[in-house]
């Protein structure tokens, strides 16, 4: 079952950049972060007898809003009291650390080419029960670390450590990142845009993803304006 979910700014707010980046943390009770926690019910009860514990998020393009999706749906999850690792995936060019003002110079990359543990090079975040894995040192072969077992590996381990771990990856239409780790995980939440996002581009997405076999558990419509229709509906 997919769903669709749009996400819209306030033109006038008293929120930072920053915050408006983190705003299920700064603005608990914004229209905006409701959302994000429909967002989070849904995957709960779209997956209850296999529950999507490992979560990619991507997007079609850049700039569509992929990180700061997965930024907050992380805070959620952590919200209702689990333990949750956001995992910068993107390694070609990574935001988190920007995002939540975290030291880069160790992270995913150092762990999987065996030069530090994972519980080192984790860091906490300025959310109760949320955990940072940034990128770390950007690699040249960044498909290559992704696919390798070292990186199932990361994964079953932070498994025993965390309830939820969302991890970021690039575009799936940009490079084939996306795609593999969408494959190594539990489902895949495709992030689009209002205004940006072609019917064309959210089909070859899908296509590609599912060619990975892939378990798209969801669509999220950024920047949808409240005028144009609902907030959310349900659809095969």
């Amino acid at each position: 079952m997919a769903l669709s979910l749009s996400l819209r700014r306030k033109k006038k707010d008293h929120l930072t950049e920053k915050q408006r980046s983190l705003i299920t943390h700064f603005s608990p009770k914004s229209p905006v972060t409701e959302q994000y926690r429909t967002i989070r019910t849904n995957i709960q009860f779209s997956s209850v007898e296999e529950p999507a514990k490992v979560i990619t998020v991507t997007s079609t393009a850049p700039g569509e809003g992929k990180s700061t999706t997965a930024a907050n749906l992380a805070i959620v999850f952590a919200q209702q009291d689990n333990r949750v690792l956001l995992v910068d995936g993107d390694l070609r060019k990574p935001t988190s650390h920007y995002t939540f003002q975290a030291d880069n110079k160790r992270g995913l990359t150092n762990v999987l080419t065996n030069q530090a543990a994972l519980t080192d090079v984790s860091q906490k975040t300025l959310v109760p029960k949320l955990d940072l894995l940034t990128c770390g040192p950007i690699p040249p072969n960044p498909a290559e670390l992704l696919a390798s077992k070292r990186m199932d590996w990361v994964l079953q381990e932070a498994k025993k450590h965390y309830d939820y771990i969302i991890v970021d990856t690039p575009p799936v239409l940009a490079v084939t990142d996306a795609q593999i780790l969408a494959n190594k995980t539990d489902g895949v939440v495709l992030v689009t845009s209002n205004g940006m996002t072609t019917k064309d581009n959210a089909k070859k997405a899908k296509e590609l993803l599912t060619n990975a076999s892939a378990r798209i558990l969801g669509v999220v419509l950024n920047r949808k304006d409240k005028a144009s229709g609902q907030y959310y509906y349900y659809g095969d």
